[in-house]
């Protein structure tokens, strides 16, 4: 399938949000992506997997990186996409092809930047972050990640959204003994052991940080239990699948060592793990685009990719269309008005239009 870049933001949202992408499938949408990039002959494009970079070599004193993952979450009866009063709904439509698709008109249509740009455009964010594309691209090809500023058009409204919340997903263990269920006292029941566990999440008390003048909200809560080996058996094992979202003035150690203390007592294994971002809305080139976008920043509650650029001394901010409260939902959907912001003010602020 092919990408028309010369149509207006929506179309092509709505282009991109009808090539299915789910998370290991993005073959396709790459495909497309590249053909389009590469049509253009101001950029000189790039593609790892299913990744693919495009950037300006204008020899300016500053580069910047607009960065955006291709993969959805899997299909929930929500394609193919459909427009209705000025909003388009449809998987990923908010997460995030229409930030994608701001990228790719920017791409064709910021030829003469005031500053070198480099647009990314990944694979796998919505996964465990071993996959993550643009992970990755900071390993084999650091040179196509640097920048003196970053923008992550993940969905904030429209508006800035400073750095980020990290991540942590634990498994707590209990562990029982197996018997015949008509034969329960002989055995130790491993699930009613975990009724404690979820006492102590159902008990537990979020901490709410202020950092610059941001406040952060961190959270605690079990989102899946599996146990049980057989209708007849007492189950020897029960797992808690626990996912801790903590402020970004936490640090990886910190957090672990939050979690292993709350669960004292208990068989606590990590299984993934990605640390949050400072907001440093204080960093010379953050500030430049906070004045040029305006309204009060807010901080961004979940996990972006605002960390990759962190944790290399890029300072980044979140600014894309949609409401993330949309994200991942059946109906799922954004504003036609807030791809076209974002669009607009990118563009005045790229070409110095808004000076």
């Amino acid at each position: 399938m092919s990408l028309d870049l010369s149509a207006d933001v929506a179309s092509l949202t709505e282009q991109l949000v009808n090539i299915s992408s789910v998370s290991h499938d993005e073959q396709q949408i790459a495909d497309a992506v590249e053909a389009a990039l590469l049509s253009l002959p101001h950029l000189t494009v790039t593609r790892r997997g299913h990744t693919v970079v495009a950037r300006t070599d204008l020899g300016l004193g500053e580069r910047v990186v607009i960065a955006g993952h291709l993969d959805t979450v899997p299909l929930n009866a929500n394609l193919p996409a459909r427009l209705e009063e000025g909003i388009l709904h449809g998987l990923g439509s908010c997460d995030m092809k229409g930030g994608d698709a701001v990228m790719l008109k920017l791409a064709r249509d910021v030829t003469e930047p005031l500053r070198d740009l480099t647009f990314i455009f990944y694979e796998a964010e919505e996964v465990d972050s071993v996959h993550n594309g643009l992970r990755k691209l900071t390993v084999s090809d650091p040179d196509l990640v640097e920048a003196d500023f970053a923008i992550l058009m993940e969905p904030s409204n429209a508006a800035i959204e400073a750095g980020c919340q990290g991540t942590m997903r634990v498994d707590v263990r209990t562990t029982g003994e197996r018997s015949h269920s008509a034969r329960s006292w002989k055995g130790v029941n491993a699930i009613h052991l975990a009724g404690p566990v979820l006492a102590r999440l159902s008990d537990y008390v979020a901490r709410e940080p202020e950092i610059d003048g941001l406040t952060y909200h961190e959270g605690l809560n079990a989102t899946g239990i599996r146990g049980g080996v057989a209708g007849n058996v007492i189950p020897d094992e029960c797992v808690v699948e626990v996912n801790f979202r903590f402020a970004p003035d936490r640090s990886e150690d910190d957090a672990e060592a939050f979690v292993r203390d709350f669960f004292e007592g208990y068989d606590v294994t990590v299984t993934d793990m990605a640390a949050g971002a400072l907001p440093g809305l204080d960093r010379p080139a953050a500030k430049a685009f906070v004045d040029a976008v305006g309204g009060e920043p807010q901080p961004k509650f979940g996990w972006t990719d605002v960390a990759q650029f962190t944790k290399l001394g890029i300072p980044a901010v979140n600014f894309g269309p949609g409401d993330p409260m949309f994200a991942h939902k059946q109906d799922e959907h954004v504003p036609i008005e807030h791809i076209e912001r974002c669009e607009r003010i990118l563009k005045d602020w790229l070409t110095g239009e808004s000076a």
